[in-house]
């Protein structure tokens, strides 16, 4: 039996936030297409938003966070990669200051997930060192 179904989202190419509508049939997407009730787009979609669903299914996707282990990349659970993030932060900062860490923004997010990122870098990283793929 086919299971077909359409469901709302938003792109996540870029952070202008179009709707798109996409085609499910058993757990796959097989068509994307501009939501026509989406405010910021009216239905219209940009190639990567039409095209750009095939990585969704990819093989190649990665699952679970990976960590460095013993020279070898080991599936790791969240909170154990959050840790040694976090940890190896906390060491660079301390031994050479916020100014040696950097962020890198991305221009796929949305501006309040970009604003976010910066306050972090500032406030917790001490670090004006912010850059981005969204400048041309």
């Amino acid at each position: 039996m086919v299971n077909k179904k359409e469901v709302k989202t938003t792109c996540a190419y870029c952070g202008t936030g179009c709707g798109l509508v996409l085609e499910i049939e058993n757990d796959r997407i097989i068509r994307s297409r501009g939501d026509k009730e989406a405010p910021v787009n009216k239905g219209q979609a940009c190639i990567k938003g039409v095209f750009g669903y095939h990585f969704v299914h990819s093989k190649d996707r990665l699952t679970s966070p990976l960590i460095r282990e013993n020279g070898k990349l080991v599936p790791a659970t969240w909170e154990k990669t959050l840790n040694f993030v976090a940890s190896k932060f906390a060491a660079i900062k301390n031994s050479y200051g916020g100014d040696a860490l950097s962020i890198f923004a991305c221009a796929r997010a949305t501006n309040e997930t970009n604003y976010i990122t910066q306050k972090f870098a500032r406030s917790v990283l001490g670090t004006n060192n912010i850059d981005g793929c969204n400048r041309t």
